[in-house]
């Protein structure tokens, strides 16, 4: 039953998440408070680790959260299904695409999901900054930010630095 309901959770996840992997958020905090799968600590860690991994953000959130919840099937099954949505519509779009192009309908969907997936990634983004609150995490986005404003590096710089002060923190205090 559990690998029923984590195909038709992803499934629900790929077909309505528009805007790339981080979109897929929203969706996995739901699970997270509704299913009980995995903790909203748990997501922030699968999300950071998805980010610094080759592939997709939102495949491999699938991929940590379908193993966290059922194992080397659950992560088979979260994958499998939170891809196949976007391979089906993919495939009908690319048949009927000549067609649609210039349509004045699809663009204005286009041009009003483009906000909504702002306002769905902020809301996650205040949800993860509130979840794991601490003083040493503001002082890091404070000083990564304040680096960022001054500097442009290419934004694998700031994660890499990142992950080298969370890893100081991580030896410094194992319990944290």
């Amino acid at each position: 039953m559990i690998y029923l309901q984590l195909f038709l959770e992803f499934f629900h996840i790929g077909l309505f998440s528009f805007g790339g992997g981080y979109a897929t958020l929203p969706f996995l905090y739901h699970i997270a408070e509704t299913r009980h799968w995995y903790t909203a600590k748990q997501l922030t860690d699968m999300i950071a680790i998805s980010s610094i991994t080759p592939g997709p953000v939102g495949v491999n959130v699938a991929t940590f959260a379908g193993y966290t919840t059922s194992g080397l099937l659950g992560s088979v099954i979260a994958t499998t299904s939170v891809v196949l949505p976007s391979l089906i519509i993919v495939i009908i779009v690319s048949k009927l695409l000549e067609q649609f192009k210039h349509n004045k309908y699809v663009q204005s969907i286009i041009y009003c999901l483009k906000p909504a997936g702002c306002g769905l990634l902020a809301a996650v983004g205040v949800g993860m900054f509130m979840s794991d609150f601490s003083i040493i995490g503001i002082m890091l986005f404070l000083i990564l930010f304040g680096m960022s404003l001054m500097k442009k590096h290419d934004p694998l710089v700031y994660l890499g630095l990142s992950a080298l002060a969370g890893l100081a923190v991580y030896l410094i205090n194992p319990n944290m």
